[in-house]
């Protein structure tokens, strides 16, 4: 499956509804207010960029980088539509971000994750591209609800 994966200004039906999903999927595992996860609102704001996948037309998945500063960018709103888990987009479009971050000059490339069990796979594609555990950083504090992960580009 060759995905195409293209920047998005997040004004497509389909792409909101990923979007909420996302956001639904990560409340059934973590309290309210220690969601991390960024609304359609917050991903238009200024020093986040983000990226559609797509095949055949069809919506696959997506992902943000947001710019903490110009060499730390934090990965944000990686989701995959449903039915397409398990093909290889949350890896294609990961690529894609560190490769990204890399082109913009970024030395460190970290992201926040749930603690749940839900989010295992997760936990295993970042360490598979090389993302290793860490403490809290940007604005985040320890929680036991989230997992801080980075790596160096």
């Amino acid at each position: 499956t060759v995905l195409q994966i293209v920047p998005d200004n997040l004004s497509r039906p389909d792409v909101i509804d990923l979007l909420r999903e996302h956001l639904q999927g990560v409340a059934l595992h973590s309290p309210p207010e220690r969601i991390h996860a960024l609304d359609v609102e917050a991903l238009r704001q200024p020093g986040i960029s983000f990226w559609t996948a797509w095949h055949d037309g069809e919506l696959m998945g997506c992902g943000a980088l947001n710019e903490l500063d110009a060499q730390h960018a934090e990965i944000k709103s990686m989701r995959t539509a449903s039915r397409h888990l398990r093909k290889g987009v949350a890896a294609a479009l990961l690529h894609h971000l560190v490769e990204e971050a890399r082109r913009r000059g970024c030395r460190r490339l970290s992201l926040e994750t749930g603690s749940a069990e839900a989010f295992a796979p997760a936990h295993r594609l970042y360490a598979r591209f090389g993302f290793t555990p860490c403490g809290p950083f940007a604005d985040y504090l320890e929680d036991p609800y989230s997992v801080f992960m980075s790596r160096e580009l």
